[in-house]
């Protein structure tokens, strides 16, 4: 019985459990809207055509609400909690998923109105979950397993985007694409994700290192002793305590991080541009405009959807080696390695998208394009997913102090739905003006995103939050911001050694003992 009891209660296995549930919400919303797109029912009820512009628009307006309730999320997170503020933004995703699901159900009149809301308002819900839970996961977890974590619960948002995609492929080539009920349910059992995790979370901890910088020591070292036991909780508490005496003096505000004379600015710009950089790889327009794609490359409508699956499924199984790579080779490497090899593959497919549209005049056969653009296209996709899907997250919760880690977590958010916005909205237009030679522009975004990384993020693989903190100290000794030339480029690669008697911030409260 204790054996069972240990394997279905263990604290650790329920926080990566949930976090990587939570995430997954982001990746379903993505898989849900790329056939839904394509429905001929949904389109008419909406009083649009599909290559209208408000397509891209209901779509990425989802991104707007994302911003909002990312910053609202990580207020309440820092007032109330982090387990209060993650309910919450559960509560709203839930309303959101239910006020799209009844968008049009009956009447047409004020059908895009209201699909708009519950874009908008699911987009609070699923950026307030996309805040917080990064913060809460790495609070939980050591300098040498935060990758891995992060990365395992990003590889979930994929389950998600699979989930949701075969969910949508599955009843419209049931139902048809005529059919109400062909978009509606994949909606609809999006409900399932917060209905879960709402009655689950009651199970989890809340932070102790919430609970200390709050000064609540007494609830600190209850949730220590239900994580650890009464043995190891004491030591661990010690460490955190005197970890929020070391920075109880450096109380951060949103000021000091977005201002450039701000303490904090230079780790807030290397935030916002992992995000930015990662919009550039132009992965939220493969991930929602997938089908698209393929068509592009010559398929028929339904093929392109299949292979639009089979690169999902592919993604999901690659995103394994980002998680056995990220604490080994480190973040920054798999960044800038990531963005040159994708530039290359978009490169090739611009080539392979201009064969392909001219194929009828140069005589050459529609899958001597097809078949080789596919594959560069699932090996960009792979490519992407193990070097820039979960490092830009992973990053801001890094490199702030306790105080500000939340606020942090939030501007990440933020610009990951300002430019996701920008994206989606942009792509479809894209499409249909530029056609093949909008792979080029993402070829060329991705050589930017390589570059700007190799030459302004450090590595903060292997590191505790303190010596992550440390070298943006030094980088103001130095009077500049090029990795290179900061403590000998010590921060361009993973730290050779690790003390073994770390203490305050790089103590795991989750850590991956066995």
């Amino acid at each position: 019985m204790s054996f069972f009891k240990e394997a279905l209660m263990d604290k650790k296995k329920e926080v990566v459990l949930f976090s990587s549930t939570a995430i997954a919400l982001y990746g379903y919303d993505q898989g849900m809207m790329s056939l839904i797109n394509t429905n001929s029912d949904y389109l008419s009820t909406m009083g649009i055509a599909e290559d209208d512009p408000l397509v891209g628009i209901i779509v990425s307006v989802y991104y707007l609400g994302c911003a909002v309730g990312s910053v609202l999320a990580s207020l309440l997170a820092d007032i109330r909690g982090r387990k209060p503020g993650i309910f919450a933004c559960l509560a709203v995703t839930a309303l959101g998923n239910l006020i799209m699901f009844i968008s049009g159900l009956g009447f047409r009149n004020g059908a895009m109105a209201l699909m708009f809301v519950g874009r908008i308002v699911m987009g609070l819900g699923v950026g307030g979950i996309d805040s917080v839970i990064p913060v809460y996961s790495s609070e939980l977890n050591s300098e040498g397993g935060r990758g891995k974590a992060m990365a395992q619960e990003f590889q979930s948002n994929i389950f998600g985007l699979v989930m949701a995609f075969g969910i949508n492929l599955g009843v419209t080539n049931a139902l048809g694409k005529e059919n109400q009920w062909a978009w509606r349910i994949p909606i609809i059992v999006m409900q399932i994700y917060p209905v879960l995790l709402l009655s689950f979370i009651y199970r989890l901890p809340e932070s102790p290192r919430w609970f200390v910088f709050h000064d609540r020591h007494d609830d600190a070292r209850k949730a220590m002793v239900d994580i650890y036991g009464e043995d190891d909780a004491k030591e661990k508490f010690d460490d955190l305590v005197q970890a929020s005496k070391d920075e109880s003096s450096h109380s951060v505000g949103y000021n000091d991080m977005i201002w450039p004379s701000g303490s904090q600015f230079h780790q807030t710009v290397v935030t916002v541009m992992g995000q930015v950089n990662q919009a550039l790889t132009g992965y939220g327009a493969v991930s929602v405009y997938g089908p698209q794609i393929f068509m592009l490359l010559g398929f028929g409508v339904q093929k392109s959807e299949y292979l639009t699956m089979g690169n999902y499924v592919s993604y999901f199984f690659l995103m394994t080696l980002a998680w056995m790579l990220i604490d080994r080779v480190g973040r920054r490497f798999l960044m800038v390695g990531g963005a040159f090899a994708i530039s290359a593959c978009f490169l090739i497919l611009t080539i392979l998208g201009g064969l392909s549209m001219n194929s009828d005049q140069l005589g050459i056969p529609n899958l001597a394009v097809a078949i080789p653009g596919s594959i560069m296209l699932y090996f960009a996709t792979g490519l992407f997913g193990i070097g820039w899907l979960s490092e830009p997250w992973l990053i801001p919760t890094e490199i702030y102090p306790s105080t500000s880690r939340a606020q942090g977590a939030a501007i990440s958010v933020v610009i990951w739905g300002l430019a996701n916005f920008a994206v989606t909205l942009l792509t479809p237009i894209g499409f249909n003006n530029l056609n093949y030679w909008l792979f080029l522009v993402f070829a060329v975004t991705n050589l930017f995103a390589g570059w700007w990384t190799w030459a302004y993020s450090p590595e903060t693989g292997g590191r505790s939050f303190e010596d992550n903190q440390a070298y943006f100290e030094d980088a103001k000794e130095h009077n500049t911001w090029a990795v290179r030339k900061i403590n000998k480029g010590e921060y361009r690669h993973m730290p050779n050694e690790k003390a073994d008697d770390e203490d305050g911030e790089s103590a795991p409260l989750l850590g991956n003992e066995s």
